[in-house]
């Protein structure tokens, strides 16, 4: 069995799970380049010659487990040695083989130029250069996770990043190298916009007196409590990727949490399947990048909304779920992760057939946020 893991894979690693390292752009060229001479030595071979399949860490539920760390209390999706491949000789996957190689090629040459490019940019280039291929975002998303797995190393070290969209406010100064420090508490509602270049937030010296982080689901709603100061009567730090969370939200939101190991991180999201998703993929990572989710994952607890905070809500304000929320629903139940508290939440939202969004805690005042947040935390009504 050892014997077939370390021939199936180009780049060897730790059997008990699978990763993505952080390589320099030199490391990063050299294992393309042997993925290059490992497919032409297949093509030349005199006695068989074929074109070679590429190897790809499988990206699914089934080769999905959760691992706990053993000196902290956060748990991460991780990924084992289970492979799927890219063939050109399957009808069904020719294009997508091809894919990773131009990605590949793209990535070689960003890398030599010494340049880091959004994957907005990639996809431009890459629909300009070969627009068989590429002729939407996600065909560019999914190659560079399939070259992810192919030479095990992270998206960044390819010189590849996604658009931060992310902003943090409150009780937080930030601190680059040779730049002026920034004093999160003396911003505007919109707040710090965070950056995807992880290389500048992985450099950023952080400080803080806040006792809490809170993440938000939605922009709005940030700006809401940016806009009453709550980090001035709560001592703590507002951050969100508005929306489903980006890396370089997860990313800043770790550094956090490893820099401050006693702070704890409270999540603030609609009471719907997409909003305990996006507590889980803070909270877990994703399994479609499995690969590097140990990296961001933090100990995010739920604060709300819940089951317990309806009788809060107007029965005018739920809202019927939608056939998208129960296919979440169907996929976050079916997941090995999830928690029995989350689980019961979830189970609740589809016996109901019910929705209700954090904006429909208005019905009490525009100022009722702020304490009904404060309120549960002190009380320590968090899962």
């Amino acid at each position: 069995m050892a014997a077939d893991v370390a021939a199936a894979s180009l780049f060897g690693a730790d059997r008990r799970l699978c990763s993505a390292d952080i390589l320099a752009p030199a490391e990063v060229r050299a294992r393309i380049e042997v993925a290059v001479l490992n497919f032409l030595s297949a093509l030349a071979s005199p006695t068989s010659p074929a074109i070679s399949v590429l190897p790809l860490i499988s990206r699914t539920s089934a080769n999905c487990s959760l691992r706990s760390s053993l000196l902290s209390d956060v748990s991460s999706v991780y990924l084992s040695y289970a492979f799927c491949k890219r063939s050109l000789m399957r009808e069904n996957n020719a294009k997508a083989f091809v894919r990773v190689w131009k990605v590949m090629e793209m990535c070689y040459k960003i890398l030599g130029e010494g340049k880091l490019v959004h994957q907005r940019e990639l996809f431009y280039k890459l629909l300009s250069d070969s627009p068989k291929y590429f002729s939407c975002q996600s065909h560019v998303n999914r190659a560079i996770q399939d070259v992810v797995s192919l030479l095990r190393c992270t998206r960044q070290s390819l010189g590849v990043m996604a658009s931060g969209r992310g902003s943090l406010i409150g009780r937080l100064v930030l601190h680059e190298p040779d730049e002026e420090q920034i004093d999160c508490s003396i911003l505007g509602a919109s707040g710090h916009a965070i950056t995807g270049d992880l290389n500048i937030l992985s450099k950023l010296n952080l400080s803080t007196d806040a006792r809490y982080i809170i993440v938000v689901e939605k922009d709005a709603i940030f700006q809401r409590l940016a806009e009453d100061r709550l980090y001035n009567q709560l001592p703590c730090i507002l951050i969100t990727a508005k929306g489903y969370p980006d890396i370089a939200t997860r990313f800043i939101l770790h550094r956090l949490s490893q820099t401050f190991p006693n702070m704890p991180i409270f999540a603030l999201v609609d009471w719907n399947p997409a909003g305990l998703a996006i507590v889980c993929t803070y909270k877990y990572g994703s399994i479609s990048m499995g690969l590097e989710s140990y990296r961001y994952a933090c100990n995010v607890k739920w604060l709300g909304l819940r089951g317990d905070d309806l009788q809060l809500i107007p029965e005018s304000a739920f809202q019927e779920l939608k056939p998208r929320d129960l296919q979440i629903a169907k996929s976050l139940l079916s997941s090995k992760f999830l928690q029995e508290s989350h689980r019961s939440e979830l189970t609740l939202m589809v016996e109901t057939g019910k929705r209700a969004e954090i904006e429909a805690l208005y019905s009490h005042g525009f100022g009722f946020l702020g304490k009904y947040i404060a309120r549960k935390i002190v009380q320590g009504d968090y899962i």
